[in-house]
This record gives C-alpha cells, structure tokens and sequence, in this order.
C-alpha cells in the first residue's frame, strides 16, 4: 500500500467528467488504512508547457487507453484540503467529456495503473450510490458544481 501525502504547493490538475447516462465515471480513493473514503473523477495534474486540453487528453490515454472529446465549458475549482494532517492545495479544471473507446461504457468496473504502477479502480457513480454509501465526492466544491445531479 502506498502512503500518499500532498506536495506542500500548489498544483494545478484536470479532471474529466465522462457520463454513462446519470452516472458518473470515478475512481476509488483510499484512506492510509485501504479503506475507500470517496471517490474522484478521473484526470491529474497538468505538466509544464502542457495546456489543461492536452493534460487531459493525456491523462486518460496514460489511465486508460483512450483518447476523449471534450464536449462542455471548463470549471474551475480551488481545492484547499487536509489529508492525514498535511494540507494540500490545488485548482482544478473540470470538463465534461466523451470517451472514445465506446466499450468502456459497458463496462461496470474498470481497473487501470496510475502513472507510478499504483493499482486503480473506477466505477460508474450514480447519484445514489454516493448518497447511500456515505462516500465522499473529490475535489472539495466539485458536490456544489455537481449539485443539480445530485439532487
């Protein structure tokens, strides 16, 4: 298991919000114990010299294979957060979007390596699966802009 703690600065990512009907494409995201305590939708940090398209664009060809289209008006989120007692900080641009490869549509789970070889699952979300489950909806703020679908 691998203990995360966010990087004391500021980092600048992307996510991606890829839709199967009412339900939301998401990852897992673990406490230090391997307990799931949320979820997050799919995407990462945006490397130097890159613009928030081709990081996302990269991202989801790194995680998963495909390319995408991004198909709704980028969202920008400030997520300031404590995680373990480290605070962490990072803006977020968040985009609808369509994923090329259309059979990951049908698929209910679906498990992809994150960039260090962690070992990753994403889910299709609807809204009450979070509500029931008491899982937390990542980045902070993304509830209030997703708040018309969670109703």
């Amino acid at each position: 298991m691998t203990v995360w703690r966010p990087p004391q600065q500021i980092r600048v990512k992307v996510i991606g919000l890829a839709w199967r009907e009412d339900r939301l494409l998401a990852a897992e995201v673990e406490d230090d114990g391997g307990r799931i305590k949320g979820v997050r939708p799919l995407g990462g940090s945006i490397e130097f010299g890159e613009t928030r398209e081709q990081a996302l664009q990269r991202e989801f060809r790194e995680e998963l294979g495909t390319a995408i289209r991004i198909v709704g008006p980028w969202i920008l989120l400030e997520n300031i957060f404590e995680h373990h007692g480290a605070i962490g900080h990072e803006f977020i641009f968040a985009a609808d979007i369509e994923l090329a490869d259309k059979t990951l549509y049908d698929r209910d789970e679906i498990r992809y390596s994150e960039l260090d070889e962690t070992a990753a699952t994403a889910r299709w979300f609807g809204r009450d699966m979070l509500r029931d489950s008491g899982l937390d909806l990542y980045p902070t703020g993304l509830e209030t802009v997703l708040s018309p679908w969670l109703d």
